[in-house]
């Protein structure tokens, strides 16, 4: 039994911001339309087999304030709790400088999460 559906996405690869459709049938993108470019199928085909964000969120500092973390490449979007849950239960030490690697490999993946901000004690 062959099972097919279209999906509706609005690349964002490039500020062209196309309007695509893509045919999904069992499990595959068998077409794209509405691109202006060939990023913009590759994008849906990504988008619908393996979506994949990365990560921008806060970290509380050992001194109870925040910093703002992300991961330094895209994690698969159904890993996106885990990664939460293992920065939930970090704690990062002060000084910090933009970069510095937090977790390695968060959540199994192979992504690390970083320091998205210069940080001393107690500010």
């Amino acid at each position: 039994m062959v099972r097919s559906m279209k999906r509706e996405l609005t690349c964002i690869v490039c500020p062209m911001g196309c309007d695509l459709t893509a045919e999904i049938e069992n499990g595959q993108v068998v077409s794209v339309t509405g691109n202006t470019c060939p990023r913009g199928a590759k994008y849906a085909e990504q988008e619908c087999v393996h979506p994949e964000r990365v990560l921008t969120t806060t970290a509380v500092t050992e001194d109870g304030g925040v910093l703002p973390v992300r991961t330094d490449s895209t994690v698969p979007r159904e890993k996106l709790f885990d990664c939460m849950a293992e920065v939930n239960r970090q704690k990062v030490r002060l000084p910090i400088t933009v970069g510095t690697v937090i977790i390695e490999h968060i959540a199994g993946t192979e992504a690390n999460l970083i320091a998205a901000k210069n940080m001393e004690r107690g500010k």
